[in-house]
């Protein structure tokens, strides 16, 4: 079957008064142009996650400033499914790992919904509140859900910029597990503070969140000041210390390979606006890392990577400028699939 890539984007206006193409694309691989999408999704749907159903791959979901979308066909048609809650945006979904009925969406303002049918009904889970540590020019944001496939009742919850939440009771309850992540950031090369007026916002600027079969209990997290791990459930974070492997210490995503519980990717940039970015993969949970893509280059930072459910050997990463960027062979060749000109903000990647 002919794989297919999913691009999100966002609209904005540049400081030129530049309107910048948002929504979300697709494209084979083999044909030679992005189509976007349309077929019931509003004309400035702005998406931020897209999610690809863990067992009918023509099942897609779109994360929007209008709630979630989903389409049955591919990705032909779509139609909203209806919050409890209006004005909130989605910004990630999280699938169950051994039911994919169940299905939860993180928002912002942050709060985290759960599903029990697919998407048709959702509950909003109300014991989740952000700590409220950094005030950002921005409303607080779940970017990143995250589950122990071991124990699927542990839930991870990356707050932008606010640190880590934790459930262990399938989000009825939350607690916080950022403490430590707080302690981190007395470290001098760990400060950073670009909007707020704390050095810890570097430290809670929490991009994507993962956890690995082969090792249950350690969450791995992707910040703006590099990746950090947890072996105790959040309780105590340590630095994995990327720069030792690469140059490029930005994260914006980490993921757990779906063939090898022990292959960890993640995206590497100098910035959150950079003209660089780089994909490594580490093939013992997170020790030693390698960069991936070679004989391209990427011209913004890199945002998101999809892994194929059922191909080991495709790899896709997107950058914010609106590269593409994939390979069909496990990293020897890589291809560049350009979104259409004036498309910026590239959030989200997956593929089916």
């Amino acid at each position: 079957m002919t794989t297919l890539i999913y691009a999100g984007a966002a609209h904005w206006t540049s400081a030129a008064n530049t309107r910048h193409t948002g929504g979300i694309f697709r494209r084979a691989i083999g044909d030679d142009r992005w189509e976007r999408l349309g077929g019931g999704l509003p004309e400035e749907a702005e998406v931020r996650a897209i999610a690809v159903h863990a067992s009918e791959p023509r099942v897609i979901y779109a994360g929007t400033q209008y709630g979630p979308y989903r389409s049955a066909d591919g990705g032909d048609t779509w139609k909203v499914i209806g919050f409890p809650d209006t004005g909130m945006v989605v910004w990630s979904f999280l699938f169950h790992p051994r039911n994919p009925e169940i299905l939860y969406a993180g928002t912002a303002p942050a709060a985290v919904y759960r599903s029990n049918d697919g998407g048709d009904s959702w509950r909003r889970l109300r014991a989740l509140k952000a700590p409220g540590r950094v005030a950002m020019n921005f409303p607080c944001r779940v970017t990143r859900l995250a589950i122990d496939p071991t124990y699927p009742d542990e839930i991870y919850a990356g707050l932008e910029v606010d640190g880590v939440l934790r459930s262990l009771d399938g989000g009825e309850t939350w607690e916080d597990v950022s403490h430590d992540l707080v302690k981190l950031a007395e470290r001098p090369h760990l400060k950073s503070r670009i909007v707020s007026d704390t050095d810890i916002e570097g430290m809670l600027d929490s991009h994507a969140l993962c956890v690995s079969s082969a090792q249950p209990g350690t969450v791995f997290l992707a910040v703006r000041m590099g990746l950090f791990r947890s072996a105790d459930r959040g309780a105590t974070w340590e630095d994995m210390e990327i720069g030792r492997f690469s140059p490029l210490t930005y994260a914006r995503d980490v993921r757990v390979s779906p063939h090898d519980a022990r292959t960890l990717v993640a995206c590497l940039s100098p910035a959150a606006r950079s003209e660089d970015g780089s994909l490594y993969r580490s093939n013992d949970l997170g020790r030693t890392w390698c960069r991936i893509d070679h004989g391209v280059k990427a011209h913004g930072t890199m945002m998101a990577v999809a892994l194929h459910p059922k191909d080991p050997g495709q790899v896709y990463g997107a950058t914010r400028s609106g590269q593409i960027f994939g390979t069909q062979d496990g990293g020897q060749t890589w291809h560049e699939y350009s979104l259409p000109d004036g498309t910026q903000d590239v959030y989200a990647v997956a593929c089916a």
